[in-house]
Order: structure tokens, then C-alpha cells, then sequence
């Protein structure tokens, strides 16, 4: 069955989002190439996977729910949650830079903590929760699509079985 593919292709993404939240030197183009990997894949297979399911008399609305579920996601994980869980931690970042600056001043304003403007954050710690956060979304989507296989293990003897003359 499809699902199989799609529990590799979670499997790739949690790893890709894994190494993106360690952030080891040169991680960023494996993880990206397993994150990209990973979504192609479920753009490729869930479609087919869904009309094999559900079959095809109401296809074009199920296909238009996929298609939303994509800018869905992202508003929550990258509009909502990243994006404040960077703000966090660049508040963090500069306060332990105020505190610095009592002794240094020039040194600070010349690297940008102390400009005016957005605050910034420096490291990989600002991605890292959003990054676990993600990988264990992953993990998550793999366990259901296993539930899918086995919920649908009689489905698809019966679709494939070698019964035809």
C-alpha cells in the first residue's frame, strides 16, 4: 500500500527536521534534502492513496481539502509557533545582552544588539524547539499512517488480490 511510502517519507522528514534542530556543520543541506524529499513524496502519494481509499466520486473536494490543509499548516507551524518561539528567544538573547552591555556598549552596538529595529537571533538555538517540534510531528504522522495500514490491511488484500480470471 501507499501508506508504507508515506511512513518512509515521515520518517525522512522527523530525521531532516532532526538534523536541522542540531544543527551540526553541513547538517542543513542533508536535512533539507530529507525535508524536501519527504514532501515531495506526500505530494506524489497522498492523492493516489486518498482515491484508492475513498475512491473517486468526490475526489475534487477531497483533493481541495489537501490542497488547503498546506497553507493551513504553515500559518500555524511557521506564522504562529516558530515565529514565537524565535521572538522568545531573541527577547532572551538581548536581555543577556543588555546585561553585557553595562561593560561594553560599543562593542554591542557595533555587532547590532543595541540598534534600533526587530531583534535578532544569533545560533541554533533559535530554531531548535520549533525544529523538535516538528520532527516529533513527523514521528506523530508516521504512527497514524501505520494505524492506516493496519486498519486497512483487508481493504487492500481484497483490491489486490490474485482472484481475477
Amino acid at each position: 500500500p501507499r501508506h508504507i511510502a508515506l511512513v518512509i517519507a515521515q520518517i525522512l522528514m522527523a530525521v531532516g527536521h532532526l538534523l536541522f534542530a542540531m544543527a551540526w556543520p553541513g547538517t542543513m543541506y542533508i536535512g533539507t534534502f530529507l525535508v524536501g524529499l519527504g514532501y515531495g513524496a506526500h505530494w506524489a502519494i497522498v492523492p493516489a492513496a486518498v482515491s484508492e481509499l475513498f475512491g473517486v466520486k468526490h475526489f475534487g473536494a477531497m483533493y481541495n481539502f489537501l490542497t488547503v490543509a498546506n497553507p493551513t499548516g504553515s500559518l500555524i507551524f511557521s506564522g504562529l509557533i516558530a515565529s514565537n518561539l524565535y521572538d522568545y528567544e531573541a527577547e532572551k538573547q538581548a536581555q543577556r545582552h543588555q546585561i553585557t552591555a553595562l561593560t561594553s556598549p560599543r562593542l554591542l552596538h557595533n555587532m547590532g544588539f543595541l540598534a534600533d529595529g526587530p531583534l535578532k537571533c544569533e545560533g541554533a538555538v533559535c530554531f531548535f524547539v520549533s525544529s523538535l517540534m516538528m520532527s516529533a510531528f513527523c514521528v506523530v504522522g508516521a504512527g497514524l499512517s501505520l494505524m492506516v495500514i493496519y486498519r486497512t490491511k483487508r481493504v487492500y488484500t481484497h483490491l489486490y488480490s490474485s482472484n481475477r480470471t
